[in-house]
């Protein structure tokens, strides 16, 4: 596998670029903002959910969009680092190269305009802990949906923090969780297979695509060209899974642990809700292209899962799920609860 790390750094700022608020003057006063709201969070997050971070106290960092791209890319360099080809094959594969860049660096871009904070689960031994297993904000996103909607920016704030560091106790507070969902990444890392297209056409048009990098024409070209899941089937819907589960525990926690803490919280969660569904025209498609469709439905689906339980069989049995990996629901477990239920009564009797 090769990617031009340039080249989709170049296309990814490009996007961003575009979008309001892009001046760094907005982030000024936010670090502190968010040190503080980040430490509230997390106190919250152990009180409703129980889970106490095995890392320490969390760290939060403001980062305007190139700064969020930055980290990003560092993040998906270090993962990919065990599938990436060496120097000299990559030269060999200039073209297919660039063709990853441009929509690695289109999703990356696009997603820098929407995202409004991220955990950063990936550590690494061999890399600088400083730069690992941090909160990050985006300011210039939080800043203009605050404005746009006249949020309160303290309740805001708090309520956007409490999301963010309820990922950060799943991937901390569960002993095996981060190993197993980087497991799951590798092994699909491992089936990924680039699909190249060697036709005369084909490559011209590739190449013509090339000259414009900041086109957003993002229809011409998608991931699923270059990548056959054929052999992925299984690891797709393992990570799957995993992902609507922690997102909808999330959302779920996000609700729960905010109660008496964030003023106007139905406001913040009926605006972020429509804000995750009003896509529309180009935008639309591009969701459609790189899969943001199906992460959207990951956090209704569930958070249906989690109240089905806790109404079926209790909050403990709920936390059945963290104890061991072989307790995590299957795709179609949370699309039926009871499944998952007795399949964990059985477990329970052996």
């Amino acid at each position: 596998m090769t990617v031009d790390w340039g080249l989709a750094e170049k296309v990814a700022n490009q996007i961003a670029n575009r979008a309001p608020f892009n001046d760094v003057s907005y982030l000024k006063g936010l670090n502190e903002s968010f040190s503080g709201f980040t430490s509230t969070a997390e106190k919250l997050v152990e009180t409703s959910t129980g889970l106490k971070s095995f890392s320490g106290e969390a760290r939060a960092k403001v980062v305007d969009r190139s700064g969020w791209i930055r980290a990003n890319f560092s993040s998906l360099k270090r993962l990919l680092k065990p599938v990436m080809a060496e120097d000299s094959e990559m030269k060999k594969a200039s073209i297919s190269s660039r063709i990853a860049a441009l929509e690695i660096g289109a999703v990356l871009g696009w997603m820098s305009t929407r995202v409004l904070g991220q955990y950063d689960l990936l550590v690494l031994d061999n890399e600088d802990l400083k730069d690992q297993d941090l909160v990050y904000y985006v300011g210039p996103n939080i800043c203009a949906i605050e404005r746009r909607y006249a949020f309160d920016p303290d309740g805001f704030r708090l309520w956007l923090a409490i999301h963010e560091l309820t990922h950060r106790a799943q991937f901390t507070g569960v002993s095996w969780m981060r190993e197993h969902y980087l497991s799951l990444v590798k092994n699909l890392l491992q089936e990924v297979q680039i699909v190249t297209d060697e036709s005369e056409e084909k490559n011209n048009s590739q190449i013509k695509l090339l000259k414009d990098p900041g086109s957003s024409r993002l229809t011409e070209f998608k991931m699923s060209n270059f990548f056959t899941a054929m052999d992925q089937k299984d690891s797709v819907k393992e990570i799957a899974a995993l992902m609507t589960l922690l997102e909808g525990h999330g959302d779920v926690i996000m609700s729960r642990a905010g109660k008496g803490h964030v003023k106007n919280q139905k406001r913040f969660e009926k605006v972020v809700s429509q804000r995750r569904k009003s896509a529309s025209g180009a935008t639309k498609i591009f969701q459609k292209i790189i899969g943001i469709e199906a992460k959207l439905a990951q956090y209704e689906q569930g958070e249906e899962f989690i109240y089905a339980i806790e109404e079926l069989e209790g909050m403990d049995f709920l936390n059945m799920v963290w104890e061991h990996p072989d307790n995590l629901p299957k795709l179609e477990e949370i699309k039926d609860p009871n499944l998952w239920i007795a399949r964990i009564k059985r477990l329970s009797n052996e």
